[in-house]
């Protein structure tokens, strides 16, 4: 990345430290997952997949990566401290679907030594878009799964994933309100990296989803979360308009040439993705069975 745009995220650091650092909770007064799970002295007890990816993703763009692993720039102090809160959805999710009988833990080797290509070469505004999808994504699924449990009489798994959703709404407004800013200090090269990620096609994190046998594990994954309401392509439609919406996209001016192509590009693709979205698919019936699979799914723009 050009060293200019490299100073543009150095002049954000106070910016960060007041309205993004904000986002995170104390230690003391996060939940914990064993807050939802058996006491281990109990009798009967038996003992974010990828989240090493994630941090290694977000480690990897120019200007706001952790040069040291334990830098106080708050781009370093929010990454460190997001992916400590990420970590317990992973091993609350993990502990609960060890529980019950439905987890396979190649799986979990195979994705993490997979990585990731998502297609945002180390820089910080495809990074930071990027990362607002997914963010909202989880919230969304999560809360689609807390309703189908509540639903299916499985009322602590839905006090899971409620809560999991609230965290992941937080993350979300964090980096909603950081792309917010890159478009009121450089609008043209913003706009350039979303036109840009919309027409490269936003993959989830763990599109190499993999168990040693499946090819087609992620994509059968994906299939399953449509056909159950979980996370649907209409749920899609709906994060890309929100994000227009409130990056208002459609008001920025002052663009280069290009960057209004790009205004236009991104602009027309949310009402068409409404237009042309699948039905959204209802949850089968209570006989028809439930699945608690952890919710990341592909978003195709």
């Amino acid at each position: 990345m050009p060293p200019q745009k490299v100073e543009i995220f150095k002049s954000m650091e106070d910016w960060a430290y007041d309205n993004i650092l904000v986002h995170l909770k104390p230690v003391e007064k996060c939940w914990q997952p064993q807050d939802f799970l058996p006491d281990p002295a109990s009798d009967g007890f038996h003992d974010q997949e990828a989240l090493p990816t994630y941090q290694t993703f977000l480690n990897s763009l120019d200007g706001v990566r952790d040069e040291t692993g334990a830098s106080s720039t708050p781009w370093a102090v929010w990454t460190r401290a997001w992916t400590a809160e990420e970590n317990r959805h992973g091993d609350l999710l993990n502990m609960y679907l060890y529980l019950s009988g439905r987890v396979d833990m190649k799986t979990v080797q195979y994705l993490i030594g997979s990585g990731m290509d998502i297609k945002t070469e180390n820089n910080p505004y495809l990074g930071f878009i990027y990362t607002s999808f997914p963010e909202r994504a989880t919230f969304v699924c999560h809360g689609n799964t807390a309703r189908q449990a509540k639903a299916h009489g499985d009322i602590n798994l839905a006090q899971i994933c409620g809560t999991i959703a609230s965290d992941e709404k937080r993350h979300e407004i964090a980096y909603t309100k950081i792309v917010e800013k890159l478009f009121e200090i450089d609008p043209d090269t913003t706009i350039l990296a979303f036109a840009d990620l919309m027409k490269k096609k936003i993959s989830m994190l763990a599109h190499f989803m993999y168990d040693g046998r499946d090819d087609s594990l992620f994509h059968h994954f994906s299939a399953v979360g449509q056909r159950l309401g979980v996370y649907t392509a209409g749920d899609y439609a709906d994060i890309l308009e929100h994000f227009v919406a409130t990056w208002k996209v459609e008001n920025i001016t002052g663009l280069s040439v290009d960057g209004r192509k790009g205004q236009d590009y991104v602009c027309k693709l949310s009402p068409r993705r409404k237009r042309e979205r699948w039905p959204r698919m209802r949850p089968r019936s209570r006989s028809a069975g439930f699945t608690t699979e952890k919710c990341k799914f592909e978003l195709r723009a």
